[in-house]
């Protein structure tokens, strides 16, 4: 007899286990479809600065890019699509192969990006030219990422004086300087 009572009572517990189970994948398979947050998915607007076809300014593109969680991933996603060129009708300004390699903003609002040596190596041009490609990561960066008051550019971990000859780097850039 106990051992009648021990082998139903294992049925039971196995069927209440079972019913668990199908319950809690029949509400899975009839939840409604979650609304998509973009804000939650990570994707976010922002503002990318390329030259104007005649070259004299700069010109804003808007896109949406995907929300990477740290800054050095933030700043080097819109380097990226600055280096790639714009989609309506400016022209990019970055030397080709531009990429970031580190990035720091610090509480006084300096953000330091340590650029690909490609920066200065790949740069042809002449003071217009070195003009916009400094304002175009300069407006950018400013544009996309809060508390940007200055921007000190550095090649390849090292210190760079100037990108053509034309624009001094080798201190921090305002960003009220690049409007």
């Amino acid at each position: 007899m106990k051992w009648r009572l021990l082998f139903v009572a294992a049925i039971l517990a196995v069927l209440a286990w079972l019913g668990v189970r199908w319950t809690q994948t029949r509400r899975a398979a009839v939840a409604p479809a979650a609304v998509v947050d973009t804000a939650g998915a990570g994707v976010r607007a922002v503002q990318l600065y390329f030259a104007s076809p005649g070259g004299d300014s700069l010109v804003g593109e808007p896109r949406e890019l995907a929300e990477p969680a740290t800054l050095r991933e933030r700043v080097a996603a819109l380097v990226r699509e600055l280096d790639r060129g714009p989609a309506h009708g400016g022209v990019a300004v970055l030397p080709a192969g531009t990429s970031v390699r580190f990035a720091y903003l610090d509480p006084d609002g300096l953000l330091t990006v340590d650029l690909s040596r490609s920066f200065v190596q790949e740069f042809q041009g002449g003071a217009d030219a070195e003009y916009l490609a400094v304002a175009s990561l300069v407006r950018t960066f400013a544009a996309n990422l809060a508390g940007v008051k200055r921007v000190l550019l550095v090649c390849g971990g090292e210190p760079i004086a100037t990108l053509g000859g034309h624009v001094p780097l080798d201190r921090p850039l305002e960003v009220s300087d690049f409007p």
